[in-house]
């Protein structure tokens, strides 16, 4: 699908809170831009679960001031209305697939879910990243920094920075616990 300035809000971002969305940065005059349409057109339409949009960046200079793109082909991938991935330039199919894989596989939030449930270090805040009550899970981790030992400090700030890395790093939570980190580490 072809998206625009005044269309961006809703067939991407929006779109992208209920699954993946690659969006390829291209233009017309662009022959790597050319090259790599029909890779990735082939590859997204394998995995049904991610959507495709496409913006031209001539007709739609302020989405590619927004989101920094400065080379083309420019391809990002968003999840919860933030970028999660992205490559410049044109990719072999191998390389797409790989990008699209990991795209649809487990979120950060899943993968930080199962490595806690699995290692067990931290089963008080289980609950909490399952009702999705990231604050919670935030303020116990915080609240156990300044009692924690060398290994068990590094594990605490890992897991802080996936969740900051899951809700984006501009959201409220991540700015006031990025900076609640940073003081108690240094």
């Amino acid at each position: 699908m072809d998206v625009t300035d005044q269309s961006f809000e809703r067939d991407v971002l929006e779109a992208s809170r209920e699954s993946p969305v690659v969006v390829d940065f291209w233009a017309a005059w662009c022959g790597p831009c050319h090259a790599l349409a029909p890779v990735l057109e082939r590859e997204v339409a394998e995995r049904p679960a991610v959507r495709l949009a496409k913006v031209d960046v001539d007709a739609n200079p302020a989405l590619a001031a927004r989101y920094s793109v400065s080379g083309i082909p420019a391809v990002k991938a968003f999840r919860n209305g933030e970028v999660v991935g992205e490559f410049v330039g044109a990719q072999p199919p191998a390389a797409v697939a790989r990008f699209l894989d990991d795209l649809t596989g487990p979120s950060p939030l899943e993968r930080l879910l199962d490595d806690v449930r699995e290692r067990g270090d931290f089963p008080e805040i289980v609950p909490a990243l399952e009702r999705g009550d990231h604050e919670l899970a935030l303020r116990v981790l915080i609240e156990e920094l300044p009692h924690a030992d060398g290994d068990r400090r590094d594990r605490i700030r890992e897991l802080m920075v996936l969740l900051f890395s899951e809700l984006g790093q501009e959201h409220p939570l991540s700015l006031r616990y990025r900076r609640r980190l940073a003081a108690a580490l240094y």
